[in-house]
């Protein structure tokens, strides 16, 4: 299991450089950058150039904010400035956010993702090989690439390309076209067990072979009580937020938890933000998330994932001892 670092949502490309420099000299395996308040690729270049070993991730890259050329284009970059230490991260984004905040287009987004990673492996195998551009999809088309707009073959191949997905369907998708998928933080061992791995496996052929799962797990991770105390209720309103979101709602049903989830998306409407959060009681708080000191949250981690997740870091949205982290990064090598 690779122990990863995850930058803060909010983090600036000089935050995110910093974090990626911090990150490499405690040990980490890696850095995931989100794309929040940022351009994901703006903080990638940064980091790319401070650091010169860890795994470099787009946590993910908003795909149908995009287009495959575009996105081709600055993976192709960044994988370059990195020396071949790049993940490609792709995410699909909601409904809403894609047409109301983007101005793009949505429809059948797992049918829609497919054919986008499809692009982006065809224009770098014409820039590969020097091939023809020839690709004609449902939604999107590439069909021009002369020399002068030809950056050549990269020097550190093409980077691996992994896929957030929640529901099955894109879980699938990840399986049949991606070299890994991104689980969501709102997930559980039991969801993950039975239906996003059994998806990947059908979309892969019923190999797992080469197939990387990731995954930031939710943690209330403290030295003491007090500690605690502040990240549980951080890791509660977390918690809610996300349960708010019809689209991740199979997760809650998976536990029978569905009325939970009209319940939190009814208050997330009131703005009732303090009410979503209390009404995460105590089995829904530690079925979502590990708790404890240091050792406690590496114990439950491996206990958990360690079977399946191939790269695992904390998902910690409140003020956390760097220290704690890394003695966590620490115990779950030695095990």
């Amino acid at each position: 299991m690779l122990v990863d670092f995850g930058a803060d949502i909010a983090a600036t490309p000089f935050q995110v450089e910093a974090a990626a420099v911090a990150a490499e000299a405690a040990g980490y395996d890696g850095l995931g950058v989100p794309e929040t308040r940022h351009d994901v690729f703006t903080g990638l270049t940064l980091a790319a150039r401070a650091t010169e070993r860890i795994t470099l991730q787009s946590s993910i890259a908003v795909a149908f904010a995009r287009n495959p050329m575009t996105v081709a284009m600055q993976a192709n970059d960044v994988q370059l400035l990195s020396g071949g230490r790049f993940q490609l991260g792709l995410g699909s984004q909601v409904q809403a956010h894609i047409e109301r905040r983007f101005g793009m287009p949505w429809s059948r987004p797992a049918a829609r993702m497919e054919e986008f990673i499809a692009a982006v492996r065809a224009i770098w195998r014409t820039w590969s090989t020097g091939d023809r551009l020839h690709f004609k999809g449902a939604f999107y088309t590439h069909t021009l690439m002369t020399e002068f707009f030809n950056p050549g073959p990269n020097p550190h191949g093409n980077p691996p390309i992994l896929l957030a997905a929640v529901g099955e369907r894109m879980a699938e998708v990840a399986g049949r076209v991606a070299d890994g998928v991104l689980c969501h933080s709102f997930t559980t061992p039991a969801y993950l067990a039975e239906h996003t791995v059994p998806a990947v496996r059908k979309g892969r052929g019923g190999s797992l072979d080469g197939f990387t799962f990731c995954l930031p797990v939710l943690a209330v991770l403290g030295a003491d009580e007090r500690e605690r105390a502040i990240a549980e209720a951080a890791i509660r309103q977390q918690i809610a937020f996300y349960g708010s979101t019809p689209s991740y709602r199979p997760v809650l049903d998976q536990h029978g938890w569905g009325d939970l989830g009209e319940r939190l998306n009814l208050l997330s409407r009131q703005g009732a933000w303090k009410e979503m959060g209390a009404a995460i009681d105590d089995p829904v708080l530690s079925t979502f998330a590990v708790s404890g000191n240091a050792a406690q949250v590496a114990a439950g981690l491996r206990e958990r994932f360690g079977a399946t997740v191939g790269r695992i870091s904390l998902y910690t949205p409140y003020p956390v001892d760097p220290a704690l982290t890394a003695e966590v990064m620490r115990l779950l090598r030695e095990a």
